[in-house]
């Protein structure tokens, strides 16, 4: 937990920070992650959101250290589990019919930001060589894939939009990446070869989807072997950062292989992992997501004052306010228009030079499409890549711009994901973009055929005199009484528009309802608490039931 900053502060007198400090401002950083957590649902807006917020009002009190994000721990410390369990979270059918439009985002998209960067960036700042400028467009090419799944699963908005946005945040981090190293290698060494960097960039994609593959059987044929929860809920954790590890020091893309193995064992994972693992890892790694987005978004914004106090004693071209700030407003500016510009002809051509892709996938509605521009925040991904920028050429001279590249790269997060973040409820109902219910009817569907099957093997063994005929008996009413449940649903929400009477009637029959169900369950927990305070139960026993009322009370419809 302490690796991931190194503190600096003035007033050690060339010291460092005691471990005890160190551990307080690190607790006191989490105190203030679940402070503002607890606040944003009031303020209506995501918790990243003012997070990045708090963390830019806390680090200019008087007296708080600097924290100085490592790039290098960074990227080991919180990419490798963020980005799996963004990849585990991601569905393979939807990500796999997606696979042309995630494409032209997350390769064609970011080639063009770089270039569409790097023209502005030239016009604008004296003196700027292109391949200085072009690490500023890799730098700002790739979106945040934290804040992309974080901000579309909230929005109520279709499926599509979300899978797309998720696999375009996934796949972009890694060819941002290997554009970026490119870029940075022509500034050191003043040599480019763009075949060279093609031919590299296909060998990189490849070995790492390869590797993730590889590594992603190996550890799925561990699992299948074990069956001790606590154990593989460790080796689920070592996952990503074995991965990633091991497919740097092979020189290829760790996002990229990352993403592969999250995707890999999360289509195999049903079949492998027993019901009590994965009741476990959920809420382990839920807890795990929320430190670790906490403690990146936060520590964003704890930068702003160290950037700046760098950009002052580096600025050898005495760049003013007024400066700076023009260069950061209009590098944004030409962050978002890229991406406008580039999702309306990648959506509409290929459909109108392609009959086949017509018919098979028709023309998307403006809406989605200026919707999937809007939203293109960048995070943590494009301020650690910033702050990894050298501080020397091969020549040993200072490496140009680089405390501005870093300022305008915190100024492009920063009016992605707070300006652009705040807006997108706006953007969403001023579109009338709502949730297309696709997911809900495949759920539905799904417990019919799961009902169906069960039905079927319950009448196969009675009919095997496998089980007493009571007991089959027993459990078929309880399954048909399921589906009945379920069909009835779905009769009453496809009369609901015909029926407004009868739909809110049915809706304050479902509450009253489940609200019936949660007393029922209190019920039954207060009584089993009570027989363990008198002594007629154990704790364990305890746990177990309470264990199964939890189950029931969390399947209820929210």
């Amino acid at each position: 937990m302490l690796a991931f900053a190194q503190l600096s502060t003035s007033a050690a007198e060339g010291n460092g920070p005691s471990i005890h400090s160190i551990v307080t401002l690190v607790l006191g950083l989490l105190v203030a992650v679940v402070a503002l957590a607890i606040l944003a649902p009031r303020l209506r807006m995501h918790y990243s959101i003012l997070l990045v917020l708090g963390g830019l009002l806390l680090g200019f009190i008087p007296g708080l250290p600097h924290f100085t994000l490592d790039p290098d721990l960074v990227f080991l410390l919180f990419l490798p589990p963020l980005i799996y369990l963004a990849a585990w979270n991601t569905s393979w059918r939807d990500f796999r019919a997606s696979l042309r439009p995630i494409s032209f985002l997350a390769i064609g998209l970011v080639l063009f930001t770089i270039v569409g960067v790097a023209w502005v960036a030239r016009l604008l700042i004296p003196g700027l060589p292109w391949s200085v400028a072009c690490v500023l467009g890799a730098v700002v090419s790739p979106t945040d894939a934290i804040a992309a799944t974080a901000t579309a699963q909230r929005l109520g908005i279709p499926r599509r939009i979300v899978t797309i946005l998720e696999g375009e945040s996934l796949l972009n981090d890694a060819s941002g990446l290997v554009a970026y190293r490119f870029a940075v290698a022509a500034v050191v060494s003043g040599t480019f070869s763009l075949g060279q960097a093609s031919l590299t960039f296909v060998a990189v994609c490849v070995g790492s989807v390869a590797l993730g593959l590889a590594v992603g059987w190996c550890i799925a044929t561990l699992h299948r072997s074990l069956n001790q929860p606590s154990i593989e809920i460790v080796i689920t954790l070592l996952t990503p950062f074995a991965v990633y590890l091991l497919s740097e020091a092979l020189q290829m893309s760790g996002v990229l292989a990352v993403v592969t193995t999250g995707l890999y064992i999360a289509w195999r994972a049903p079949r492998i992992f027993s019901a009590e693992l994965r009741l476990q890892s959920v809420a382990f790694w839920n807890t795990l997501e929320f430190l670790l987005n906490g403690l990146v978004f936060i520590l964003i914004g704890l930068q702003l004052p160290a950037i700046l106090d760098t950009l002052n004693k580096t600025d050898q071209h005495g760049h003013t306010f007024k400066g700076l700030l023009w260069y950061a407003i209009i590098i944004s500016l030409a962050v978002i228009l890229v991406r406008i510009l580039w999702v309306f002809p990648a959506s509409y051509l290929p459909r109108l030079l392609s009959r086949r892709l017509r018919a098979r996938d028709p023309y998307p509605n403006w809406r989605t499409t200026l919707f999937t521009g809007w939203t293109g925040m960048r995070g943590v991904m494009s301020l650690a890549t910033a702050l990894a920028i050298p501080d020397t050429t091969a020549t040993g001279n200072p490496f140009p711009e680089r405390s501005l590249l870093i300022f305008l790269t915190f100024c492009v997060i920063f009016a992605t994901l707070v300006l652009q973040g705040l807006s997108l409820p706006l953007v969403a109902r001023w579109l009338g973009l709502e949730d297309d219910g696709k997911t809900e009817a495949e759920e539905t569907k799904a417990h019919l055929v799961a009902i169906e099957a069960a039905l079927d093997r319950i009448d196969a063994l009675d009919e095997e005199d496998e089980v007493p005929h009571e007991v089959a008996e027993h459990l078929r009413t309880h399954y048909e009484n399921r589906a009945h449940s379920i069909r009835q649903r779905i009769q009453e929400a496809e009369n609901e528009q015909d029926e407004d009477a009868h739909h809110e009637h049915t809706e304050d029959t479902h509450i009253a309802y489940k609200a019936l169900l949660r007393e029922a369950l209190q019920a039954e927990r207060n009584a089993v608490i009570s027989l363990r305070n008198e002594g007629e139960i154990n704790d364990e026993v305890l746990r177990h039931i309470e264990r199964e009322l939890d189950l029931q009370e969390q399947q209820l419809p929210r």
